[in-house]
C-alpha cells in the first residue's frame, strides 16, 4: 500500500468514528434518560423503541433559521463552533484502539490529546465573547472559570499515569500497563473522570448554561446547525475523554483475546464510561459556582497531587 492511500484510508477511518461514535452517544443518552427519568417521547418516534429520534432531532436542526444577532462580532460568533468542535477530531486521530488500530502514532500523544481537548473549551469562549448578549457573556465566564479550575486534576492524574508507565506515549502506557493500577490509580482516575464531565460542561458541572439563570448561558444566541455543532462538540468531547479514560487507566485493549480483538476491548471500556458520563446527568442535582470551585481546589487537586507524590515514591522505590 502506497503511503498517499494509507493516509487517505486513516484519514476517512477517523472522519467516521467521528461522525458515528458521538452520534451513538447521543442515540445511548436519549434512551438512557428516557428509561431512567421515564421519558415517553424519546421511545416513540419512528416506531421501535424510538430508533428515529436522533434523524427528528438532526431534522428539526437544519430547518431552524440561522440568525446573527446585529450587535455580534459575526466573524467570531461564525467560528466559534467549528473551534468547539475540530479539536476533538483531532485529538481523536491520535488515541490507540490497539497496538496497530491508531490513525496518527504521535510519540507525545499524551500531551498532544490535552493540548488538542483543552483547544475545545475557546469554542464556547469565543461563543459567549461574540453573541453580544450579557447572559452569554456570564456563561463564557463561568466555561472560562471550569477550564482554569478542572484542567489542572486532568493533568495532574494524567501525569501520574504517564511517570508510572515511564512514557507519554498512550501506547506505551496501555504497554505498561498492570491489573493493579485499577487499585493506586483509582484516585487519579476518580479525579480524571469528575474533571472531565466538568470540562464537558455536563451535568452536575453545567453552570455555563444553567438555563435557570443565564437562559442558555454562551450558546443562547445560536440556532439552528451552528447550535447543533455545539451539541456534537460536546458528544465528540464524550467520545474522547472516555477512549482516552479506557487507555490510561483501564487498560486499553487488554482483555481476552487481545491480539485480535483488542479494539473492541478498548471501545467496550470506553462505552462504559460513556454510560457513567450520561448517569451522572440523570442522577445528580446541578452544584452551586461555589461548590464547583470548592470541589475542584479543595478535593479534586490535593487528591491528584497526592496521587502523583504516592507514584513518584513507588517509582523511584521499585527502580
Amino acid at each position: 500500500m502506497s503511503d498517499a492511500l494509507e493516509l487517505v484510508l486513516r484519514t476517512v477511518s477517523v472522519l467516521a468514528a467521528f461522525l458515528v461514535l458521538p452520534l451513538l452517544v447521543g442515540q445511548t443518552e436519549h434512551k438512557v434518560m428516557a428509561h431512567m427519568q421515564g421519558r415517553l417521547g424519546p421511545m416513540y418516534a419512528g416506531g421501535f423503541h424510538g430508533w428515529a429520534q436522533l434523524v427528528a432531532d438532526g431534522v428539526k436542526f437544519v430547518q431552524k433559521e440561522d440568525i446573527t444577532p446585529r450587535d455580534a462580532d459575526r466573524p467570531v460568533f461564525k467560528l466559534a463552533p467549528a473551534v468547539s468542535l475540530v479539536p476533538y477530531l483531532v485529538a481523536l486521530a491520535v488515541i490507540p484502539l490497539s497496538p496497530t488500530v491508531v490513525a496518527a502514532d504521535v510519540d507525545a500523544s499524551v500531551l498532544f490529546v490535552l493540548a488538542a481537548s483543552a483547544v475545545g473549551i475557546l469554542g464556547t469562549l469565543m461563543a459567549g465573547w461574540s453573541s453580544a448578549n450579557k447572559y452569554a457573556l456570564l456563561g463564557g465566564m463561568r466555561a472560562a472559570a471550569q477550564l482554569l479550575s478542572y484542567e489542572l486534576p486532568i493533568v495532574l492524574a494524567t501525569a501520574s499515569v504517564a511517570l508510572a508507565a515511564g512514557t507519554v506515549s498512550l501506547p506505551g502506557i496501555v504497554q505498561a500497563w498492570h491489573p493493579l493500577w485499577l487499585l493506586w490509580q483509582a484516585p487519579g482516575a476518580f479525579c480524571f473522570l469528575l474533571a472531565a464531565v466538568a470540562e464537558l460542561q455536563r451535568p452536575p458541572f453545567d453552570m455555563p448554561v444553567a438555563d435557570s439563570e443565564i437562559v442558555f448561558g454562551p450558546y443562547t444566541e445560536y440556532t439552528g446547525l451552528r447550535f447543533a455543532f455545539f451539541l456534537l462538540s460536546q458528544y465528540a468531547g464524550i467520545v474522547v475523554m472516555s477512549l482516552l479514560f479506557a487507555v490510561l487507566f483501564l487498560g486499553g485493549w487488554h482483555g481476552p483475546f487481545a491480539d485480535t480483538l483488542g479494539w473492541v476491548w478498548t471501545l467496550l471500556k470506553a462505552a462504559v464510561v460513556a454510560m457513567v458520563v450520561i448517569w451522572f446527568r440523570v442522577a445528580w442535582p446541578r452544584l452551586r459556582e461555589d461548590q464547583l470551585q470548592r470541589l475542584a481546589w479543595l478535593v479534586l487537586v490535593p487528591v491528584a497531587i497526592a496521587q502523583l507524590a504516592l507514584t513518584s515514591v513507588l517509582v523511584v522505590v521499585t527502580s
